[in-house]
């Protein structure tokens, strides 16, 4: 078989076209038989855990749960995480106010239930390196702090989480 010039660069020639859908069969074949009927859908635990177990976690409560079998002691002020930037999710940030420990000494703990939450600290992105934060009572919709911050020297979800606990005012005690 004799190529001319135009027929030497790839896909020219007519045989390319069927070479190239040969290797793509082969290759998706080979897939297919190491993959082993394992897929994606495919659910790994096809039986429940026995009843006696004594290497479970202990069970968790529900805060409606906690609330109904203590409703006295919610001493705690519930915090609801929302960004608006793409580049600090809000898991972020609630991870940083997780790790300080002065979070939970002035008793706040995080929910994921806007409509629970005592506080929204609502984040979003501004100006190049800057970001804007507030934290607004969900009860009253009145602003109990915020403040500005840049991304340079440090990240801003540790940042806001310092802020946070080092700003945040003390309710009053009973």
């Amino acid at each position: 078989m004799n190529r001319t010039k135009r027929q030497v660069e790839f896909g020219k020639h007519p045989d390319d076209g069927l070479r190239l859908s040969v290797r793509l069969v082969l290759a998706a074949a080979i897939i297919v038989v190491c993959a082993g009927g394992i897929f994606a859908q495919t659910s790994i635990v096809t039986t429940a855990p026995p009843a006696g177990d004594t290497g479970t976690r202990p069970r968790r409560f529900t805060t409606e749960e906690l609330s109904v079998k203590r409703p006295a002691m919610r001493t705690e002020r519930r915090v609801f995480v929302r960004s608006k930037s793409l580049l600090v999710r809000a898991a972020v940030v609630e991870d940083k106010l997780l790790k300080r420990p002065e979070f939970r000494q002035l008793g706040f703990v995080l929910t994921r239930d806007e409509s629970d939450a005592d506080l929204i600290l609502d984040l979003r992105h501004d100006l190049f390196t800057m970001y804007v934060f507030i934290v607004v009572d969900a009860k009253t919709s009145i602003v109990v702090m915020g403040g500005k911050l840049s991304s340079l020297g440090g990240t801003v979800a540790g940042k806001v989480a310092k802020r946070f606990v080092k700003e945040m005012p003390v309710p009053a005690g009973p």
